[in-house]
């Protein structure tokens, strides 16, 4: 299991960082929001997959799952989430004011 969630980690990673190549804003924000994903699963796949283990230390149990990468996980989904909102509403607006959102058009000339 480990090795398809690793692999889905990778394709997250891949199409995040072709996201972030493109000219677009709003494809730029898609690509940040990708990559955090695959941050999320690649942290929960190195805390390990445990199935049916609690999360917590109680007496007569012998296997348990780290509560850490979930507590990570969460946070980190919290972070992704305020800065891909952010990213989304700063390409709104540049698209508002400027009429596009590529960004070729967006830098200007350097003769000005």
């Amino acid at each position: 299991m480990e090795i398809i969630m690793s692999i889905l980690a990778g394709l997250l990673f891949a199409t995040g960082v072709y996201n972030l190549l493109q000219k677009q804003l709003l494809r730029i924000a898609i690509g940040t929001a990708l990559i955090s994903h695959g941050a999320h699963l690649f942290i929960l796949t190195m805390g390990g997959l445990k199935g049916g283990a609690p999360p917590i230390l109680v007496e007569g149990i012998e296997q348990y799952t780290d509560p850490l990468p979930q507590a990570l996980i969460l946070t980190s989904i919290v972070i992704s989430f305020g800065v891909t909102s952010f990213l989304v509403v700063l390409a709104y607006r540049a698209s508002e004011v400027n009429g596009t959102d590529n960004i070729e058009e967006l830098r200007g000339n350097d003769y000005e």
